[in-house]
């Protein structure tokens, strides 16, 4: 059955790779992808999953270096953009709930489970991660969605929060598991 992430997060891959005019992007990607840097990208629109991996695998290797470090981070600064166009996602106050909106809002990005909430609690949250990629692109993928759940509690007012892998799928682990603690607000 065909995969799909919506116009939301998808516009995000299609301006990183748009915004690099020195790239020679048929190089590495199909002909038949480079169509979407040429079009309007609809945010309520639902496009191909396979797409989205290879533009994120392109984006790894030609703007990101392979470096994961800086992918993280990206997935920090797009949770910013998300709250902002998604309202009701950020609870402020309340870190736990703002993870939980995301497990009722998960079908607004991805027509499939690509992430579940599998524990939470108002100080912890275990979050299983499977995009259905191939190793390389589930890694980076996994990094980004690492960046964007801290991230995210840290907006909701969470202090010392603590981001890291349980599982890695790309290392042979029957899946990846994020978990993520933190200190409640105040």
């Amino acid at each position: 059955m065909p995969r799909h992430v919506k116009g939301t997060l998808f516009v995000d891959f299609v301006r990183m790779l748009r915004a690099r005019r020195d790239v020679d992007w048929a190089r590495s990607l199909p002909e038949g992808d480079l169509q979407y840097l040429k079009a309007q990208i609809e945010p309520e629109a639902w496009y191909p999953m396979e797409v989205f991996e290879r533009f994120g695998v392109a984006i790894l290797d030609e703007i990101a270096k392979g470096d994961l470090f800086v992918v993280r981070a990206w997935g920090r600064m797009q949770v910013e953009y998300v709250a902002e166009t998604m309202a009701g996602l950020l609870v402020p106050g309340d870190p736990r709930e703002s993870v939980m909106r995301i497990q009722v809002l998960r079908r607004s990005f991805f027509d499939f489970d690509a992430v579940t909430i599998s524990e939470l609690s108002d100080a912890n949250a275990r979050v299983l991660v499977h995009y259905g990629m191939g190793n390389r692109a589930e890694q980076a993928a996994a990094h980004q969605t690492l960046g964007w759940f801290g991230r995210l509690v840290e907006l909701a007012g969470a202090g010392s929060v603590r981001a890291g892998f349980e599982q890695r799928a790309w290392e042979g682990d029957g899946k990846t598991v994020l978990t993520l603690e933190w200190e409640a607000p105040r």
